[in-house]
Order: C-alpha cells, then sequence, then structure tokens
C-alpha cells in the first residue's frame, strides 16, 4: 500500500530536518529519512563536531520552524567578525582589522551553535509534531516522477507518494542525479579539520580567521568549557598537510595549532576529537526538477568561509516556504519551483564564485601574493560605505 503525503525530504542533515519542521509547522504532512540515525551527543562515534552560524537572516526562518526558543539558550553571539592578516615571513599578526556588526546593525552578526547540538534539538522539535515522521535509518532508494506526483520507494521497501520531495541529501544526492541535472564541480586540494579548544583569553564574541596560507584557520566562539573560554576551530590546509596534521600526537599537534593560530587568544587546548572533510565548490545547472526541490548541499557546496554553507540553504528553504504558503494548492507544481529556481539560482551561483575567489585568496602561498592580498584587506576596510556594503552582503541583506 502506498502512503500518500504533501511532502517526503530526502535527508535528515541540519538542512533536511530544518525543513521538515518548517514545512510540518505550516500545516503540510511530512516524512523525513535519513539513511543514517543523526547523532545527538557530542561524545559519540561520529558526531559532527562542526558549528553552525546562523546569520541574522536565518533567525526568521528557524523561528517560523518552531526551533528558535529551543535553539537560542545554547547559542553563542558573534558580534564581531575579526580578519587577521599573517601572511609576512614570520607567523604573526600584521594586519587585524574588527568588522563589527554594530555598525549596521543592532542585533549580532550571528549566533553560534554545535552542530551535534543542532541535531537533538531539531529532532526533538519532530517528535513533539504529529504531522512531521522522521525516519532514521531509511533511505531513498528510487525517484519516479509525474506531473500530479513523486513516487519514492524506499529502502524499507514501502512505497511513498508525495506532492513534492525535497532533495536535501547531500552534495552526492541521490535524487538530484535520479533527475539527471548535472553538477558543476570545483576542487582545490584542500580539506578541514573540525575540533574545539580552550584558552586563556576570553573570545568576547568575536569570530576570528587568521590567514597565512592553505586556507584560513578560524576560531568561532563557544560556550564555556570546564570554567575555561572555549572556540570551535576550522582550519583548512592541503589534503597531505592535514594528514600530517591528524597523525600527529596530542601534544606536537598543539604546538602545531599554537603556531597557526598566532596565540591570538593564547596557548589553545585541544578540547574533542579532530574530524576532516574535503573542501570543495559545487552548484547544480538547476535547483530544481519535475515535482522536486533541490536544497542545501544537493543545490550547492561551497568552502566554510564566512558562514554562508548552511545560511544559504536557510535562504533556499525561506523562498521554497515562502512561495508553497502564498499558493498551498500549488505544492510542487512546475509553476511553483520554476519560481524557487528562478529567485535562487543566479544569487547562489554569485556566492558560489564570490567565496571560492576568497578561498583562492586565502590559499595564497607566494609572499608577494600575500602582500596583495593583505593590500586588498586594508584597502576595503579603510573606505566605510564599501566596508559596511561588504558586510551586508555577508550576511544577505541590503
Amino acid at each position: 500500500m502506498r502512503e500518500t503525503i504533501d511532502i517526503l525530504v530526502s535527508g535528515g542533515g541540519i538542512a533536511g530536518l530544518t525543513a521538515a519542521a518548517a514545512f510540518g509547522t505550516a500545516g503540510f504532512s511530512v516524512l523525513c529519512v535519513d539513511p543514517d540515525p543523526p547523532v545527538t551527543q557530542e561524545t559519540e562515534p561520529g558526531a559532527d563536531l562542526r558549528t553552525t552560524a546562523f546569520l541574522q537572516p536565518s533567525i526568521p526562518v528557524l523561528q517560523a520552524a518552531g526551533l528558535w526558543d529551543r535553539l537560542q539558550p545554547f547559542a553563542t553571539p558573534l558580534q564581531i567578525m575579526r580578519i587577521v592578516d599573517a601572511g609576512g615571513q614570520v607567523a604573526e599578526p600584521r594586519i587585524i582589522k574588527d568588522f563589527d556588526a554594530a555598525d549596521i546593525s543592532d542585533q549580532p552578526f550571528g549566533w553560534n551553535l554545535p552542530n551535534w547540538l543542532l541535531r537533538r534539538e531539531i529532532s526533538a522539535r519532530l517528535a513533539e509534531m504529529r504531522n512531521v515522521d522522521f525516519r532514521p535509518g531509511t533511505a531513498t532508494t528510487h525517484l519516479f516522477t509525474r506531473e500530479t506526483e513523486a513516487r519514492v520507494t524506499l529502502s524499507d521497501g514501502r512505497s511513498v507518494a508525495a506532492r513534492m520531495v525535497i532533495a536535501a541529501d547531500g552534495r552526492n544526492s541521490t535524487m538530484r542525479e535520479a533527475l539527471g541535472i548535472p553538477v558543476k564541480t570545483l576542487r582545490y586540494g584542500q580539506k578541514a579539520l573540525a575540533f574545539a579548544v580552550t584558552h586563556p583569553i576570553p573570545h568576547g564574541n568575536v569570530s576570528t580567521e587568521i590567514h597565512r596560507s592553505g586556507g584560513p584557520f578560524t576560531l568561532v566562539p563557544l560556550p564555556d568549557r570546564a570554567g575555561q573560554p572555549a572556540s570551535a576551530v576550522v582550519w583548512m590546509e592541503t589534503g597531505p598537510e592535514v594528514a600530517r596534521l591528524s597523525a600527529l600526537p596530542v601534544e606536537e599537534f598543539e604546538s602545531a595549532m599554537n603556531a597557526r593560530s598566532c596565540h591570538i587568544l593564547g596557548p589553545l587546548t585541544l578540547a574533542s576529537r579532530l574530524t576532516s572533510w574535503p573542501i570543495i565548490s559545487q552548484i547544480a545547472a538547476r535547483m530544481a526538477g519535475e515535482r522536486t526541490a533541490l536544497l542545501a548541499e544537493a543545490a550547492h557546496v561551497v568552502p566554510p568561509i564566512g558562514a554562508q554553507g548552511l545560511n544559504m540553504s536557510l535562504g533556499d528553504l525561506r523562498v521554497l516556504l515562502d512561495l508553497a504558503q502564498a499558493n498551498p494548492a500549488g505544492l510542487g507544481s512546475r509553476r511553483m519551483l520554476d519560481a524557487y529556481h528562478k529567485a535562487r539560482h543566479w544569487e547562489v551561483l554569485a556566492r558560489v564564485t564570490g567565496i571560492d575567489a576568497l578561498n583562492r585568496a586565502s590559499m595564497m602561498g607566494a609572499p608577494g601574493l600575500r602582500n596583495l592580498r593583505a593590500g586588498a584587506l586594508n584597502a576595503l576596510y579603510a573606505l566605510a560605505p564599501l566596508r559596511r556594503t561588504m558586510m551586508r552582503a555577508g550576511l544577505g541583506v541590503r
């Protein structure tokens, strides 16, 4: 017997879980499936030790999903984005520029939360909702679409008919492949290490990107750990260098990360295990196919610079939800999904292109190129109107 629902969400990552909560809160019947159960404790094997900074425009989306009240008590505000150039002959800060949210808003740039905690709280929200069914341990195995509905076969043998499928199943999306939508992928030979640290100097709600070569070393504020200030770190380097760093004994790794951090927050102490993942840029040729919307990394992937990744995904969700609520009878129709593609694709393309350029600049190793990067930072920061424009553009507001 075939189930019939409004929306099937393929993918139970943060974006997929949030989409299920948002559409469920809006009154649609939702089934969310993912082949893996969410890891909801930091110390469990497989826990995602990265963090997500929700920028200002993402908060209304979380509110619409009934999530922000649950998340806000755990969130650390990000008031200042600090860019440090350490590209001189010696690994020490030579230029420090603070981009303060107070210059453009009475709110912080955003709020930072651990990814494992997000999965815990969003999963708990879904468990409260009668019109949302979250089935971890279940995958989508086949997609067949026609003008009036999508038919999805699940790994447990069940068949589901949905008015719309949301493909939130990652950069290697099986739903996108089933639709035959191609992607353009750019590879950098980079990987990112993610872990948590404690440090003696309080972070002061400042997120710090330190640029030298290989990619940025980013410290993002976290709540205190055992009475000590704490931060999440994303350290981007070449693949071989990440492999070398990952294999170091703890004491040697701490020595390397302290040299790379330029001691901005004093001596860093490793406070979690290390995780790593490859860095790419990727964009799908279309944001939608018949009866199916591509969301998050199924549609676009960017390097972890400027907290853009998941915030772009919530930008997708905001547009998709607005279109569905404006015309519930047209959910999943060609007209709705064409409007979704038109509203999102050019903005996504612009952001993927811009972040690609920033990442290539951050990788510069030659001294002359590093000096050029430092000069550009100085010039951009010195022009206050341009600085404010850049901050608004980073937030995704006008």
